[in-house]
Formats: C-alpha cells, sequence, structure tokens
C-alpha cells in the first residue's frame, strides 16, 4: 500500500522546463516500480516514463524522449519527471503511478496506485 501525491505542475512557455514531484507513503519506496502518465482532454491517459524497482533502468514514450528524465531520491521517498523543452502538446495532467512488479513500464494495467494528477499547461 502506497499513497501517491503530485506537484510541481503549472503553466509554462513552450521550451520552458518543469519538475514534477511525486512524494509517496506506505510501504518501502523501492519495492516499487514507479511512473508517470498525462491525459489531455478528450484523450486516453497515456505512458509518459517510468523506472524499475528501485530505480535502476528508466523507459520513455517516444514523445518524450529526450526531453523528459524520471529520477528518484529513494532516502526521501520521492520520484521526479524532469520536463524540458516543453510543447504545447505536453499540455495535460500528470499521473505517478506505483507498480509493485520489478517495471510496470508502459502499461497503466500493470501500476496499483496512482496519485490525484497535477495540471501541466504549456503555452505557445
Amino acid at each position: 500500500q502506497v499513497h501517491l501525491v503530485e506537484s510541481g505542475g503549472g503553466l509554462v512557455q513552450a521550451g520552458g522546463s518543469l519538475r514534477l514531484s511525486c512524494a509517496a507513503s506506505g510501504r518501502t519506496f523501492t519495492t516499487y516500480a514507479m511512473g508517470w502518465f498525462r491525459q489531455a482532454p478528450g484523450k486516453e491517459r497515456e505512458f509518459v516514463a517510468a523506472d524499475n524497482r528501485g530505480g535502476g533502468s528508466t523507459y520513455y514514450a517516444v514523445a518524450v524522449k529526450g526531453r523528459f528524465t524520471i529520477s528518484r531520491d529513494n532516502a526521501n521517498n520521492t520520484v521526479y519527471l524532469q520536463m524540458n523543452n516543453l510543447k504545447p502538446e505536453d499540455t495535460a495532467v500528470y499521473y505517478c503511478a506505483a507498480s509493485t512488479l520489478f517495471s510496470g513500464n508502459f502499461s497503466p494495467s500493470r501500476y496499483s496506485y496512482w496519485g490525484q494528477g497535477t495540471q501541466v499547461t504549456v503555452s505557445s
């Protein structure tokens, strides 16, 4: 069991950067693989980035590869999504999620716990 709370969203101009945070509480943080997903109005929730249990490996959607970076601070039970060179199409509500599997990867069904989401709006 883990409780997730996202923060760090906001309004940013195209080309700018934001860093989202996901604070986790509950069971030992290192036992979870973590993921970031996003959902824009009228669209399905889509995979953004993920790491494996412990944070040793990372995975990215093609749309964000090279621009976004997932990282974690196990000591502080926090996962981050650094978003650089933001584009208007990145506008969405961003959710963090935790998986009890070694790697949740891209599939929402592999994640058991979800945060409430944080809004990211990129203006052109």
